[in-house]
This record gives structure tokens, sequence and C-alpha cells, in this order.
């Protein structure tokens, strides 16, 4: 269907919506026919809606100018009918009639109508949508200056850009598919600084089962504070000056990707192993879960190991305080998923298991996921490793509007690539009173002291 149609069907819905309106403005409404009508809007309310989704879709044409004129003409008409309907209204006398809706149903059947009525704003922000990523995108590229970004609504400054919110959301979307402990953690978009209170000395009650003379005896409770500090963070991406100029490819989406791919690789190993030499997090997951041990030694290239670690697993389940327990999960890297796909219970029964609602795995009666990321190193991809506990207790602190882009050109002109080097402000720890550990490792053939 072509964008003249869809303007023609837009005209016609709008004109119904407002027909329909003015006849409850003016009490022509009766009660035996709301039912009727409400139906009616309901229809055309989706209707304009998939309209205006599918005019969304088709860039600027032309004509447009004269789309927007016809449609501010039509809102002129629009108002100028609310005012007579309003005039009417109050010239209309509602009791001399019999039959005519309650104020409650009428009130709320024009706010339907309002609604339908108001799709083509959805239009206008997919739009402003469109040309802010389309601006950034040219600008990082080089095809735009920095006076005609901020005329588009692009933070530019210091060789620097801002990363608009439509991309910034996006980036952090695929930071969530990507990086497990942003889907299970929890998430903090703060200005400043995030402390979190851990007792570290529990309190001692006190029992007396004869009348007390003396004192209660005061006992102590201390609590050790944590706190979240943004680190810069940083990484680096390069996509070639041929792809950038080649006719027919979406620049916006080249530049989206690679932000998402350098940005999430980063941020994932931070969280999960916390490496990085010289910036290391000492709350990552990998240093901050409480390491799991067996006294035996299995391993899962041996016959008959499937046993063994079947115990071991039940053990490690077995960890967590109940009030943990009750709220904890299984995260495994491939390795660990390919060996318990080969596993059975003691009565040769699979021990992983489909989730009820068919998305994903159970292992011992609690959900699982995996992940590269949660390789003992980056380039070990053979040894599995069982992370069990509640993710929650994983906190991730994102400085808002921090994320920041700058291009790179003359330092990788040599190759024929442009760099983007991505900044952000972010932290994320493991945090737990040790009295409560929140997540257990288990790196299967691990010894205690070996």
């Amino acid at each position: 269907m072509n964008k003249k149609m869809l303007l023609a069907l837009q005209k016609r819905n709008k004109a119904r919506l407002t027909e329909l309106r003015t006849k409850i403005e003016k009490n022509e409404v009766r009660e035996e026919d709301l039912t009727t009508l409400q139906t009616e809007v309901e229809e055309l309310a989706e209707e304009a809606q998939a309209i205006a989704d599918a005019l969304a879709e088709f860039d600027e044409s032309d004509d447009t100018s004269t789309d927007e004129e016809d449609e501010t003409r039509a809102d002129n008409e629009d108002k100028k009918d609310d005012e007579e309907g309003t005039s009417d209204d109050q010239k209309v006398d509602e009791e001399r009639k019999k039959g005519v809706i309650s104020s409650e149903k009428r009130s709320a059947a024009m706010t339907s109508i309002a609604s339908a009525l108001s799709t083509r704003n959805e239009k206008s922000t997919k739009q402003r949508e469109k040309e802010i990523r389309s601006a950034f995108a040219n600008f990082v590229v080089g095809n735009i200056s920095e006076a005609e970004a901020r005329s588009l609504g692009i933070e530019v400054g210091n060789g620097s850009v801002t990363v608009p919110e439509v991309i910034a959301g996006e980036v952090i979307s695929y930071a969530q598919q990507e990086n497990l402990l942003r889907k299970y953690g929890s998430v903090h978009q703060t200005a400043g600084d995030v402390k979190y209170p851990i007792l570290v000395k529990k309190a001692v009650a006190n029992v007396s089962k004869k009348e007390r003379t003396s004192e209660i005896v005061e006992t102590g409770i201390e609590f050790d504070e944590i706190l979240l500090d943004p680190a810069e963070f940083d990484a680096l991406a390069t996509v070639t000056k041929k792809l950038l100029k080649m006719s027919g490819v979406n620049v916006e989406e080249i530049v989206v990707e690679e932000l998402k791919k350098a940005y999430v690789e980063k941020e994932t190993n931070y969280m999960f192993r916390g490496d990085d030499v010289g910036n290391e997090n000492p709350g990552a997951l990998q240093k901050k879960a409480v390491t799991y041990y067996e006294s035996e030694s299995v391993d899962v290239n041996a016959a008959g190991y499937s046993q063994k670690l079947y115990q071991q697993l039940v053990k490690l389940k077995g960890q967590p305080v109940t009030a943990i327990l009750k709220k904890s999960m299984w995260i495994v890297n491939r390795p660990a998923l390919t060996v318990l796909e080969a596993m059975t219970d003691t009565t040769g029964r699979p021990l992983l298991h489909e989730a009820k609602d068919g998305v994903g795995y159970t292992l011992l009666g609690h959900k699982l996921d995996f992940t590269d990321a949660a390789n003992k190193k980056e380039d070990d991809h053979t040894t599995p490793v069982f992370y069990f506990g509640d993710f929650t207790a994983f906190h991730i602190q994102d400085v808002v509007g921090s994320l920041e882009m700058q291009k790179l050109i003359e330092k990788f002109s040599g190759t024929n690539k442009v760099g983007f080097q991505i900044y952000n402000l972010l932290d994320g720890q493991l945090i737990y009173s040790p009295y409560e550990p929140a997540v257990y490792r288990y790196e299967v053939g691990a010894v205690k002291g070996a």
C-alpha cells in the first residue's frame, strides 16, 4: 500500500472518529447505542495505529509539507468543532432528554476517541527518533559538521559526541541479551555513587527463664559499607572506509552494530572476570563468588564421572542459606552445559530438563542459563564452570547520560579505517553479607589447596 492510500485511509478514519465525537458532545448517543459505539471506536483506534505505524516506515517525500498542511488544517477544523461542540453542549438541557448516557460513560468514550485521534503523535515520535539516529551516524562518519549535528539535537563537544538516548537504549538492550549479569542482576541508573550497608557482626539475643534482676546485656551489631564507584570504561571499534562509503549500505546500522559489539564485550568481561590488567574489578562474579571445592577431583573425560558430578552438584545446591536458595538459579559456561546434556541422575533420567515454559533449562529444580563469559579464562573453552545463587545480589550502576563516543580518523588512516572509541561510566559488583553468601562457584576438577 502506497503513502497516498494510507493518508486517504487516515483521513477517512479521523473523519469517522470526529463524527462520533460530535455525536457524543451533542448528546445524540443513547444508552442502548453505547456498546456498539465503543466497539466501533476500538476498531477505529486499532486501524488508526496500524496506519500511523505504516506511515512511519515511509521516508519523507516531496509532498511532506502538503501532508503537514493537510494535518494542520484538519487539526484546526477539529479545534473549531471542539469549540462549537462545547458551545452546543452548554445549550443542551440534558434533563429533558431520556436515555442519555451518564457523564462517566460519556467521559470514557470521549477519552477513547481522543486517544485514537492522537496516533499522529506516535508517527512524529518515530520520525524524530529516525532523524536523531541518522544525524548521529552521519556526524560520526563525517558527513555533517558539528554545527549541523547540534541543530539536529545531537550533543557534541571537545571532539566527542554523547550517544543519543534512542541509540544508548539499543546498546543497553543488546547488553542485557548478551551479558547475563545485566539480565539477572540489579541495575541502578543514577548520577552519584551508590552505597550498600553489609552486616558483618550479628546481634545476639538474650533469654532468661527467671525474672530479670540485672540489666540486659548490650549486644553489638556492626555494618560495613560497600560503595559502587563508577570507573571510566572504554572500548575501541573500527570500520573500514570502504564499507562506510559503499552505496546501499545503511551507515547508521553499521555504527550501532559496532558500538554494541565493542561495548558489550568489554563490559561483560569486567563484570564476570574483572581481570583487565590495571583495571581489575574486585567485585567481579568470578572473584567475589564463594568458591566451592570437593575433596575428590572429578574428571569429566573419565568413565563413570556422571554420578560423581551429580552428587557434587547436589551438594553445591545445598550451600546457600534457605532465604537465598529460594531465589537461586544456575549460570554455567558451554563446557558445563555440554557435560550436563550427557548426564543422568541416579535413576538414569536426564539431569537437564527443559523449563516448563519451554524457554531455557532447569537443573535440580532451578532455572539454568549459559554464557561463554563464565569461562575460567577468556581462552579456556574446556573447563566446566558452575555458578549457583541469587544473582540479583550483583549490583550494576549506570551513570545517566555518560555513554559517549569519539571518532578517530587520523589514528587509523594508514589502514583506511575509522575508529570509534566508546566511553562510559560503569560499576558492577557482587554484594552480600558474609553471613549470607549470595553466589557460589564450582570449577569442575578444582581441589582445595591444589
